[in-house]
């Protein structure tokens, strides 16, 4: 089975149901790893989370299907949970498959890979696995989602305030589910009690803004500016702005980015595609001199490294949560200074 984010969310109860073998991929990473968790949720008896790396199952094929098969210490329920990047889980899930014993859920959260990948295509034509594949949003459809978010609450919501919502949030469904929930709580809106949201609200309970949100240190970390990266970096800190989504505000751009030079071609007019985006309203009109900027800095391989830096940053954030705050300033600092050697 295949889905993409378009309707992976009205079938994921069947999926959890019908699926034995979810493999999750595609360039926004956020919708990845939600869709992921939607499935362990939906899972009929989760039981114990046992979790895996692709590097691991590189250097042993045999473990995942091991793992799978056996039972946890008590007899209990269980499934596996595997971060892996590109197809390094292939083998394991190819050994997987030539099993005959029942197997555990197993759930393979890919970055770097798409539904192309030797992995997805294992699984893509079985009735008993699903490969979902995860696009990044642009402004219209998360401005739509901000406003399905917001009836769900209880929130009578604006298209403007929902779209400064969504580019509030750098285009994050999970940041702008935070801000929905607080506006609701602020409002006190239920489903069945709806509230009316305004800007008012909005701004009293602290939403973050292109001005007061993640949109600057985007532009500064991508746009090279090395010399204004302390002010943003404090200014995170005196937000209280998540490391990690912060990082996350940084790797969607990074994935616009390569969205857009993958139309533009290796010889193509970069201003050109630009306003065409602008007039599709796939680019807010405000961030169109800062993408330009940094589409003309960002192309090719360097665009390909930055990708595998911004990975290899989330997963160090994710493996020492207490030290993330260091770890992503460490790493934004190299990224600008690398977006500063045009």
């Amino acid at each position: 089975m295949k889905a993409t984010q378009k309707d992976f969310k009205g079938q994921a109860a069947r999926f959890a149901r019908e699926a034995g073998i979810f493999f999750f991929c595609g360039p926004d990473e956020a919708g990845v790893q939600d869709a992921a968790m939607q499935i362990a949720a939906l899972l009929p008896d989760p039981g114990e989370r046992v979790e895996l790396s692709g590097a691991d199952l590189r250097r042993d094929p045999v473990r995942l299907g091991d793992e799978a098969r056996s039972t946890s210490l008590f007899g209990d329920k269980r499934h596996i949970w595997v971060r892996a990047s590109g197809d390094e889980a292939h083998d394991a899930v190819e050994n997987l498959l030539a099993g005959t014993a029942e197997a555990c859920p197993v759930l393979i959260v890919a970055t770097n890979a798409t539904d192309k990948s030797r992995t997805a295509k294992l699984l893509a034509n079985r009735p008993d696995a699903l490969v979902a594949m995860f696009y990044p949003p642009d402004l219209r459809s998360l401005t739509a989602s901000v406003r399905d978010l917001a009836d769900a609450a209880g929130l009578r919501l604006g298209g403007d305030l929902a779209e400064r919502i969504a580019r509030a949030a750098a285009l994050d469904l999970r940041l702008a589910q935070s801000e929905v929930t607080k506006l609701a709580l602020y409002l006190d809106a239920s489903p069945q009690s709806p509230r009316t949201a305004d800007l008012a609200a909005l701004e009293a309970i602290g939403a973050r803004t292109e001005e007061d949100g993640l949109n600057p240190i985007v532009n500064v970390v991508l746009g090279g500016e090395v010399a204004k990266l302390p002010h943003e970096l404090r200014r995170m800190r005196e937000l209280g702005l998540n490391p990690v989504g912060v990082l996350l505000a940084v790797e969607r751009r990074a994935a616009q980015l390569a969205a857009l030079a993958a139309k533009a071609g290796p010889k193509g007019d970069i201003g050109d595609l630009i306003k065409a985006e602008v007039a599709a309203r796939r680019i807010f009109w405000k961030d169109e001199r800062d993408i330009g900027a940094q589409l003309r800095r960002w192309r090719g391989p360097r665009l390909a490294r930055l990708v595998e830096k911004l990975v290899g940053l989330h997963r160090a954030l994710l493996g020492n949560s207490q030290q993330a705050e260091l770890l992503l300033a460490q790493g934004l600092a190299e990224i600008a200074r690398a977006a500063a050697k045009r």
